[in-house]
């Protein structure tokens, strides 16, 4: 691919890849943008040996000085910490710009999709998607995720989209490009922070091994997408929805008020949540990304042994 020139694959990276052992690919925006320092950085390593403990290798992507990463180093991972907010948060618009300059992106759904894809990797742990915003009707404000996993072969582990988004057209745009939503345990998507949204997601899947089958099959007819599975936050950090969607509603407004939008808006909401929760957000986001990470690892060994 025209493209691999500007991409850097770790040693372990590599080999695990070359030798068909299980990969899981890690996004950096949660390190940038996710949390301050330096409980950042503690959870982005937190993560990556929870995967190591599910029996698959973690491969965190980011872009640094103007190269893709596929698996950086803790060194990597500290440096997108310490910068926070200044470093880009890229989606595909911005990778060639980045690379040319020589700069450093903080990878999204998108970016993390794209990089994994060309290093050879087929599954992605990650805490929400992208979706469509709430009144997108008017602002056209649409994740790039979406588009994203309509093209890109990665299956995306998450807890469901963002509950600050319209999940019912988040789920109406999924279907409309052909990507399978399909639910951990669930035949409802979650929302997030919460284990329930009372929207259907596509197929109930109730194991790594069927999961990994699915997706398996999916690649050999020849289908050029992704897959969206959605895991439940277990239930001992799942928050009351009646707290969780209040909170929501009020940034949300917040944003409104102030004229927030496009890139801005999820950064935004999501630090006033965790403001008007009193932090409770931020734990709750923090457990489930531990969770996805699991099951994305166990998912990984299972496809590797097909």
């Amino acid at each position: 691919m025209q493209l691999n020139k500007y991409l850097d694959v770790s040693p372990e990276v590599a080999a695990a890849v070359a030798q068909g052992k299980p990969v899981v690919a890690l996004e950096s925006t949660i390190i940038s943008h996710g949390m301050p320092y330096p409980q950042n950085v503690e959870t982005a390593l937190q993560v990556e040996s929870i995967i190591r403990e599910n029996g698959a290798v973690p491969a965190t992507i980011a872009v640094i000085g103007g190269r893709l990463k596929a698996g950086c180093s803790k060194e990597d991972i500290e440096h997108l910490g310490k910068k926070g907010l200044s470093v880009t948060k890229a989606s595909r618009r911005d990778l060639a710009t980045l690379v040319a300059r020589g700069e450093d992106g903080a990878t999204t759904v998108t970016t993390t999709m794209i990089i994994a894809h060309m290093a050879g990797i087929k599954i992605f742990a990650t805490g929400g998607i992208g979706g469509v915003h709430r009144g997108a009707e008017t602002t056209m404000d649409i994740s790039a995720d979406l588009e994203e996993l309509a093209h890109t072969p990665v299956m995306v582990v998450c807890a469901g989209a963002k509950s600050i988004l319209d999940l019912g057209l988040t789920l109406e745009y999924l279907e409309t490009h052909g990507v399978p939503v399909m639910g951990y345990g669930t035949e409802e998507l979650p929302a997030f922070y919460t284990r329930r949204s009372g929207f259907k997601v596509d197929y109930r899947v109730d194991s790594p091994a069927e999961l990994a089958r699915i997706f398996s099959v999916q690649q050999e007819l020849g289908f050029h997408g992704g897959m969206l599975v959605t895991n439940p936050i277990p239930e001992e950090f799942s928050m009351d929805p009646e707290v969780i969607n209040k909170a929501i509603n009020d940034a949300v407004g917040e944003a409104n008020a102030k004229g927030i939008h496009g890139k801005e808006i999820t950064p935004f909401l999501l630090d006033r949540i965790q403001q008007l929760t009193g932090g409770d957000s931020l734990h709750s986001n923090i457990e489930l990304v531990f969770n996805n990470a699991r099951l994305a690892a166990k998912t990984a060994a299972e496809l590797c042994k097909l």
